[in-house]
């Protein structure tokens, strides 16, 4: 990128507040609220981007037909379960369909020239959903069906999804498993849910080698992931080059988080963001999209987010 300013979009809606996964649940509304009172205090110039409605050939680029059908066909009274920890709720339609339509808003501005980066504060959040299986909170893949959009609909040869989520994005990997235009890293807590994502997990066909696992102990900390960019990620983006580069942007592997194990500090995320920035210029005119997760300790992830946005933004 040039010494301009970045240009940055917030793809957000107020629907993503009508997903209701019921009182008891970690994944509420109140995360989103907090993310957006952080982003509306942080003095920043941005683009606000209004999320469409993803189309069903959309989410057919990565979701099966019939899936997608059964999805949109759910009409419930109040919340159900399509899994023991995933809810639909009747306003979960409109607000599945508008996370992934937040990604892909994104995609266009940024291939329109209109901004150089985007944050997709949504829910429900995405990378576990398979291509025709919702679960651990997700329902559709928001930052899949973006890449397969990018790829298929916009020109870009090459996408590389960086997922900093304490819990492996097996609905990523499935969706690209087999496929060499998508380069899949994901650093995690393992073992831990949902179980998959070993360092041996690394694509079949002609994806062999384009999926990368870096399986994180319980306790892992900054210098632990610091070696893990400099050693495996940052070499594996440089072979790859992507055209843009998508993040799976949890910040439940905070040392704070109630979900899980890892100790990463408020300020590596930071860290990361910038490492990740500097790839992005080097290949990608600085093209990035980062999609919300995980996080479930409001404070910590309203620090993390204006930390993130930050590093974005430079």
């Amino acid at each position: 990128m040039d010494n301009r300013a970045v240009r940055i979009g917030i793809a957000y809606d107020e629907a993503f507040l009508c997903h209701d996964a019921g009182p008891w649940h970690p994944e509420s509304p109140e995360r989103l609220r907090a993310v957006m009172e952080i982003i509306n205090g942080m003095n920043m110039k941005y683009e606000k981007i209004d999320p469409r409605e993803a189309s069903k050939d959309e989410l057919a680029l990565v979701h099966d037909p019939t899936y997608i059908e059964a999805i949109l066909n759910l009409d419930p009274r109040g919340t159900v379960m399509l899994d023991p920890d995933t809810a639909y709720s009747p306003g979960t339609k409109t607000a599945a369909l508008k996370a992934v339509g937040a990604v892909l808003g994104s995609v266009d501005r940024i291939i329109e020239g209109k901004i150089d980066r985007a944050f997709c504060p949504v829910r429900p959040p995405g990378h576990h959903a398979e291509p025709a299986r919702a679960m651990g909170f997700c329902i559709f893949n928001n930052i899949a069906v973006g890449a397969a959009y990018a790829i298929a609909e916009k020109g870009i040869e090459k996408a590389a999804i960086v997922d900093w989520d304490v819990h492996h994005g097996n609905g990523t990997q499935k969706a690209f498993y087999r496929s060499d235009n998508v380069l899949y890293i994901s650093l995690h807590q393992y073992p831990h849910y949902p179980g998959t994502g070993t360092e041996s997990e690394t694509g079949a066909g002609k994806g062999e080698g384009y999926t990368l696992n870096i399986p994180m102990a319980h306790g892992s900390g900054n210098d632990d992931y610091r070696k893990a960019f400099n050693d495996k990620i940052i070499p594996a983006l440089d072979k790859s080059q992507p055209g843009m580069i998508f993040i799976s942007a949890g910040f439940d592997a905070h040392r704070n988080d109630p979900l899980a194990g890892i100790d990463l500090s408020t300020e590596f995320y930071g860290e990361m963001t910038a490492m990740l920035a500097e790839v992005s210029n080097k290949y990608c005119r600085g093209r990035i999209i980062s999609v919300l997760e995980g996080g479930y300790n409001l404070e910590i992830l309203k620090e993390s987010v204006k930390i993130h946005l930050t590093e974005l933004a430079k």
